[in-house]
């Protein structure tokens, strides 16, 4: 199939082909807003009316400062969380009015979630980390250990697959998450803070495998960052300062005007 067309064809809630040149936003934000309950009483406001697209094939990062409202932002994109008010939808499909199975297999099926801390089972091998997601979606083992070994191979760690994650360096871990992220075929990466656990040489080499897992299988990639330096890796750049949208375009040389 032609890199540029794509087809999602796992259920009807996602049964369309989409385009690159003509085709709806993948992730959809209109007037969002959030606001937390406070101890003392009364809520806090973290994001103010918070409007944008992102398309497929997309490769974005969403960047601010701590406190700026960015986790909140991502977590309302992975589907942990929903807005106050304001509309967000995924694929066409306004989250908040999905019931909580359906929020679940959108989470599962159709985003491939990376972390800071890599989040994996110390006691389980790197193949049994790659095939947990895979294992609730009830897929009979022949089916995860290919997946999984695909997975390893396309992040360049087929040959550590019965190792423990205690036994891998940092980078290598986040690879491991990478894969596991990839497994279940999504058309959707969000990254929060990627590299945050990595040293300089190893948060590049993870940002050049996101740049290429985007130009070579159109997945659209998302990441969650406080640093310029990993921004500038993506082709667009969201900067959230105080729960509001400061910047969002094309990622400047510089980050004097964010």
């Amino acid at each position: 199939m032609h890199r540029n067309c794509y087809y999602f064809a796992r259920s009807d809630f996602y049964g369309i082909i989409l385009s690159m040149t003509k085709q709806p936003p993948i992730i959809s934000f209109k007037k969002i807003n959030k606001d937390f309950p406070l101890e003392i009483g009364g809520i806090q406001r973290v994001l103010y009316d918070l409007s944008f697209d992102i398309k497929a094939g997309e490769f974005v990062s969403i960047m601010g400062p701590s406190g700026s409202g960015k986790s909140t932002c991502m977590n309302i994109i992975g589907v942990l969380d929903v807005p106050t008010n304001g509309t967000y939808e995924l694929y066409g499909h306004d989250v908040s009015k999905m019931t909580t199975d359906e929020q679940a297999t959108a989470r599962n099926e159709y985003i491939g979630f990376v972390f800071q801390s890599f989040n994996l089972l110390a006691k389980r091998t790197v193949l049994d980390n790659i095939m947990l997601p895979l294992m609730y979606r009830g897929l009979p083992m022949s089916e995860r250990v290919g997946r999984a070994r695909e997975m390893l191979r396309r992040v360049g760690l087929e040959k550590f697959e019965s190792y423990l994650p205690t036994q891998l360096s940092g980078g290598m871990k986040q690879r491991v998450a990478i894969a596991r992220a990839l497994a279940g075929d999504p058309k959707l990466i969000l990254a929060d803070e990627p590299t945050g656990a990595l040293d300089s040489k190893m948060g590049h080499e993870i940002l050049q495998l996101f740049k290429k897992l985007n130009k070579e299988l159109g997945i659209t990639v998302v990441t969650i960052t406080h640093e310029f330096d990993i921004a500038k890796y993506s082709q667009r750049l969201i900067h959230i300062r105080d729960g509001r949208i400061n910047y969002d375009g094309v990622v400047p040389k510089d980050n004097r005007k964010l």
